[in-house]
């Protein structure tokens, strides 16, 4: 996606975002049910490798370009990478999320852990995560006050 058009893109997804529909990146979620973070970590070999639909609490996102994320559920998490950066997020999203992806367990270089902490402003970064490779998303809208 161009440059200029990510902005526009955001906009437009925090405006539906804000009229009560969950602001939408990237691909369509696929049609199933989404699966916790903790349940697909605590059952890895039955979800690992395959699309499915994911759910959780966001935590964290990059705050250098709002290129990834990390999920949380139940004391689980899982960072969420977004396929071919073909979407970003607005650095500042938080609440609950979906995602359609592919998770995988990943041992991270010490270049790559480095990277992810200066991403998320020195936070730790685990040298072995879950992550789940995402090429859609859907963030909740924000419940109206």
């Amino acid at each position: 996606m161009p440059r200029l058009l990510v902005p526009l893109a955001l906009f437009a997804a925090i405006g539906l975002a804000q009229a009560g529909e969950p602001a939408r990146f990237g691909k369509p979620l696929p049609t199933s049910a989404p699966v916790a973070v903790a349940d697909a970590v605590a059952a890895f070999d039955q979800h690992a490798g395959k699309p499915l639909r994911f759910s959780g609490r966001i935590t964290e996102v990059c705050q250098a370009e709002g290129c990834w994320m990390v999920l949380e559920d139940n004391g689980q998490s899982a960072r969420v990478m977004f396929k071919d950066h073909a979407f970003v997020i607005p650095k500042d999203s938080s609440g609950r999320a979906q995602v359609g992806g592919v998770l995988s367990r990943k041992e991270l270089t010490a270049e790559q852990v480095a990277h992810l902490q200066e991403d998320s402003k020195g936070l730790a970064v685990s040298p072995v995560e879950y992550q789940i490779l995402a090429d859609g998303l859907e963030l909740e809208a924000a419940p109206k006050s």
